[in-house]
């Protein structure tokens, strides 16, 4: 069943509109009688698409439940900007798999070093996809995509979080023994192509985080992040 984020609740007849409407009624090509959910909060709304019209689209919404798809453990990624496109994938599965913010950051290998304005249009680019994968996914919220930051930056934010982990690839402790099923909030760092720097290990360190290993294969830069949150949501319970 298609799924949709409503910033309003939903109740009896409620109309959708703009770019919604346009790719249910357009791309989609759904038409009266056919099913979808509206998701707001806490809550998702089981509706039936009573009539399509120019630019919206009316449905009767058929009941109110709890959204039970989002996992126990509030993740936040916080990834070493990649070359090219590389991050597109990276926050599409990342959303899939129950991440709820990324934060990109440049770390002292990290080849794509874009301006201002590239980094503005590219996260523009991500939220877009965060929402794709949020719909496709059925996530009960929109996880957010956060505007590049320096790496002294990104240790400051994981500072307020309870738990930290860098996936570090020359080794480090296995990612059972540095975390329990009962994680409840967690950053994660993963490096860019040429990994982490031995410095910027220690520093992390220093700030509290812990070192975790994905195995002695080396990953690639888009690889890690989707090996990393699928061992975290194992671990915490969120796979079954």
């Amino acid at each position: 069943m298609a799924w949709f984020f409503s910033e309003i609740e939903p109740t009896n007849f409620f109309t959708i509109t703009g770019e919604q409407a346009k790719h249910i009624s357009l791309s989609l090509r759904m038409r009266e009688g056919e099913e979808l959910t509206l998701c707001c909060g806490e809550y998702v709304y089981p509706c039936v698409i009573d009539k399509t019209g120019k630019g919206e689209v009316k449905v009767r919404v058929l009941g109110k439940q709890l959204c039970d798809s989002e996992p126990s453990v509030e993740l936040v990624l916080f990834q070493a900007l990649p070359k090219g496109d590389k991050m597109d994938y990276i926050v599409r599965k990342s959303v899939e798999l129950g991440v709820k913010r990324i934060v990109p950051f440049l770390s002292s290998r990290c080849v794509s070093r874009p301006d201002l304005k590239t980094i503005e249009k590219k996260t523009a680019r991500w939220q877009k996809i965060a929402l794709s994968a949020a719909e496709q996914s059925r996530r009960g919220m929109i996880p957010t995509v956060e505007q590049a930051v320096s790496f002294e930056t990104a240790v400051k934010m994981a500072g307020g979080l309870e738990n930290t982990v860098v996936f570090y690839e020359c080794g480090g402790e296995n990612p059972g023994k540095v975390l329990s099923p009962q994680t409840r909030e967690l950053g994660i760092f993963i490096g860019s192509e040429g990994g982490f720097a031995p410095e910027e290990i220690e520093t992390l360190k220093e700030n509290g985080a812990k070192v975790a290993t994905l195995g002695k294969r080396i990953l690639r830069a888009e690889t890690a992040p989707v090996a990393a949150i699928s061992v975290i949501m194992y671990i915490t319970g969120n796979m079954g």
